[in-house]
């Protein structure tokens, strides 16, 4: 499904913020093994969600939709969850299908695992590793590829673990086995990531301990034989996505943008940190709370002039999926833009340093790559474009390929744009209403 991003004036209106898919999946999941009956509303309806949703009423839970983006969900609590008669088929969805491996692990059930030509080339070991510590089996291969079968244990044993690298999928795999361990999982990440699955945890009424280092690593720590209570919650706006529509506004000649109900959380706000080195100003209004996260309206217009630099690594794990979206503002900025210690691009729904490089050359940008990130040399104004971005299936690339069309000096055209549902449904809508000019021609 090829489509092309055409040049235009200006970028302006306001927008609401689709429902982040983070807390999706999350909300999805411990309502599913709760106590009772949950009510959901505002979640993201993309096609890894869905999926999420499929696999935990496969397992025994009650999953129905009342209406758009309000869901219902009747939880198996403490009768606990069901081998599924068939295979658990995840898509795209690397977040559905890694969280499931850890809830699957503390159940005495079999669920056959599998999923897309993309997500079977992902890389799950360093999910079934600690797994497999805690007494779960599997007949994964040696590379830890889909498709495979999991068994789980009605006596996981607890474990006290050190994340590898910084990693929100394995740390939350990690602590819903732990939830039905016998004793106390701890997890210890060296640095701060996404921490939606502790909060939510809490709102579902578990309990669950922080301890945070003055360098910014922390300890993670929750007790088995706990039993989640059914939570009513209203799902937050996602960051991930504003940062679409937000450098849509940047890069405009004529950028002016509201995005309403944006997500404010420490550990998903370095792409928005990121923006003030740039030269970018955004004006931020509260606009309440939502499943336990502050919620702002995000004001943003174009500034005068971007300038390049040199993210900060300590902000890395609270933008690892906004690398995309950051090379294209890049490739406007004057100077050069460097990003490091953001390895983990690298086993993405593609190898995105990899894809972000083609994708920035392909429009006549100069930029290398090392293995642990990329360096960007400014155009100072907009990138020549014209080129056509292979996607790889990766709906970031082909997000982000898009807007940098919409203020390049030539059209910019991606292979595929079946895969932005996975994430972002109504992301060709959103852009149309704020002007953009995106066809399949």
């Amino acid at each position: 499904m090829p489509w092309t991003s055409h040049p235009v004036d200006r970028i302006t209106g306001s927008i609401s913020a689709p429902g982040d898919k983070s807390c999706s999946h999350r909300a999805l999941i411990f309502a599913a093994l709760a106590e009772g009956a949950s009510e959901i509303t505002g979640l993201l309806e993309g096609e890894d969600v869905l999926r999420t949703g499929q696999a935990m009423a496969a397992m025994g839970a009650e999953v129905e939709q009342i209406s758009p983006g309000h869901w219902r969900v009747m939880g198996v609590g403490k009768r606990g969850l069901k081998s599924p008669a068939a295979e658990l088929d995840f898509g795209n969805s690397g977040t559905g299908s890694r969280l499931i491996m850890g809830v699957v692990a503390g159940y005495p059930i079999t669920a056959r695992f599998t999923g897309d030509a993309s997500l079977k080339k992902r890389p799950m070991n360093r999910i079934l590793n600690p797994l497999r510590e805690m007494g779960f089996g599997d007949d994964a291969g040696p590379e830890g590829l889909l498709p495979f079968t999991l068994t789980g244990s009605g006596e996981l044993k607890a474990m006290d673990y050190t994340l590898p690298m910084a990693s929100a999928q394995v740390k939350s795999a990690v602590l819903l086995a732990g939830l039905n361990a016998k004793g106390t999982t701890i997890v210890h990440e060296p640095r701060a990531t996404r921490d939606h699955t502790e909060r939510m945890l809490r709102g579902f009424g578990a309990e669950v301990k922080v301890v945070t280092s003055p360098g910014g690593a922390r300890s993670i720590a929750i007790e088995g034989g706990q039993t989640l209570t059914a939570l009513d919650a209203s799902i937050p706006g996602d960051p991930s996505s504003a940062a679409f529509l937000a450098t849509a506004a940047l890069i405009s000649p004529a950028g002016d943008v509201m995005i309403e109900r944006v997500m404010s959380n420490s550990t998903r706000d370095g792409y928005f940190d990121v923006l003030a080195y740039f030269g970018a100003e955004l004006g931020a209004d509260e606009a309440g709370e939502a499943a336990g996260e502050r919620l702002i309206d995000l004001q943003i217009s174009s500034p005068s002039r971007l300038t390049g630099a040199d993210v900060p690594e300590r902000l890395v794990p609270a933008m690892i999926d906004e690398f995309p979206i950051l090379a294209v503002l890049a490739s406007f900025a004057h100077g050069v833009t460097r990003v490091t210690g953001a390895g983990e691009l690298r086993v993405k729904e593609s190898d995105r340093i990899d894809a972000v490089i083609a994708m920035l050359r392909a429009n006549g940008v100069a930029c290398e790559a090392d293995p642990e990130g990329f360096t960007v040399e400014g155009c100072g104004g907009p990138p020549p474009g014209g080129g056509l971005v292979e996607t790889r299936h990766d709906h970031r690339i082909a997000m982000s390929a898009l807007v940098m069309g919409t203020a390049a000096q030539n059209p910019v055209q991606v292979d595929d744009i079946s895969m932005i549902a996975t994430s972002y449904p109504d992301f060709l809508a959103h852009m149309a209403e704020l002007g953009a000019d995106i066809r399949d021609t």
